[in-house]
């Protein structure tokens, strides 16, 4: 019996896309041979080995329309001249061509939607760039045959927009059984991923001044120049720590030694809305608690299990207020760090993989 394929399709290199890698193990080990394709930046380091194959396309632009326009045409023609019985675009960047070619060879196209691609801040401020994506996720997602997305809120979203049933897989990591407590560095604090517009990170770098403590920042974007400068014109280096891109096991090991874990979001971002971050739940497996925004989704999971506090803004002070009463009330602490150590049984990926797998055996 021959084994089926299924290929997904990002525009990341691959290395540090952690949803991707648990999802193409999960499909791999469920005996679909799963091939993950993105693209080669010229600042990639070698591809790390995984369970299931992985290939990068060359590109000579980086960022930006063009990007966008080269990316999607050599990812055609890549799918045009490879086989497959499942195609899985992954956001909203990538899945014309998948759906395209999945039309011509007959083929099931599914959609993975991460985030609400173009109610993202950097697209959401340009109108008519808005406007162009907002065409493509109209055109896209009344056509595929199945969808999964990230969140209840983005599940009503797309239901409710374009009366499309969507799947929730949540960003569940893998059980972490133990977590030494003793490994934890007093007072750090960390915040894992995109250093970019709307996460709230200048308001954070601000709130620091008012909080004995060390930040680690793990990942880069947009804003990572922006805001390595204001921590230098602030004075604050000797509070804050750039990371850069690391590998998920060492970003693991890191968040696990940690104390607090952030994750700040604007409001005015129906994407960031709508949102349940990979980090969220990468904290709480570590047992640390964290900070959050008041939305709908973190106050859902936060009543399930306290192992958050929920903040109403974005201002420095608040944030500090947040951070100081973690690191100050060591009752309040261990009650969300205990928290945090139930919350992780219930949300693991051992749980949720098994959706995930249904999902693709009803469309192989």
């Amino acid at each position: 019996m021959e084994v089926k394929k299924i290929i997904f399709t990002v525009t990341n290199d691959l290395n540090y896309d952690q949803r991707m890698i648990r999802i193409c193990t999960t499909m791999q080990e469920a005996g679909y041979d799963v091939l993950l394709v993105g693209r080669k930046k010229s600042n990639s380091k070698p591809i790390i080995k995984q369970a299931f194959r992985q290939r990068r396309l060359n590109l000579f632009f980086e960022k930006g329309k063009i990007f966008y326009l080269e990316y999607n045409l050599r990812l055609f023609f890549f799918l045009l001249f490879h086989r497959f019985n499942i195609v899985c675009g992954v956001d909203l960047d990538t899945i014309v061509p998948c759906l395209i070619i999945s039309k011509l060879k007959s083929k099931p196209c599914i959609y993975d939607a991460h985030e609400l691609f173009a109610e993202t801040p950097e697209v959401e401020r340009r109108k008519s760039i808005q406007k162009f994506w907002k065409k493509v996720e109209k055109y896209a997602v009344t056509r595929i045959k199945k969808g999964i997305c990230v969140s209840d809120g983005l599940k009503k979203y797309f239901e409710v927009n374009y009366q499309k049933e969507f799947s929730v897989i949540r960003n569940f990591p893998v059980s972490e059984k133990e977590i030494s407590v003793t490994a934890k560095n007093k007072n750090q604090i960390i915040y894992q991923g995109a250093l970019n517009e709307g996460r709230g990170l200048e308001y954070l770098i601000e709130a620091m001044k008012n909080v004995q403590g060390k930040l680690i920042l793990a990942g880069e974007g947009d804003l990572s120049e922006q805001l390595r400068k204001q921590v230098k014109d602030s004075l604050l280096e000797n509070k804050i720590e750039f990371k850069g891109f690391i590998e998920p096991s060492e970003l693991k090991a890191l968040t696990n030694q940690s104390t607090i874990g952030i994750n700040i979001l604007e409001a005015r971002s129906k994407n960031y809305y709508h949102s349940l971050a990979n980090k969220f739940f990468d904290y709480t497996s570590a047992g640390i608690p964290n900070i959050n925004m008041r939305f709908p989704e973190y106050e859902k999971m936060n009543h399930e299990f306290e192992v958050s506090v929920l903040i109403d803004d974005l201002k420095p002070e608040t944030i500090s207020t947040a951070i100081n009463h973690l690191l100050n009330d060591s009752g309040f602490y261990q009650k969300l760090h205990q928290n945090c150590l139930r919350a992780r049984e219930e949300w693991n990926w051992g749980k949720e993989k098994n959706k995930l797998i249904k999902i693709f055996e009803s469309c192989a």
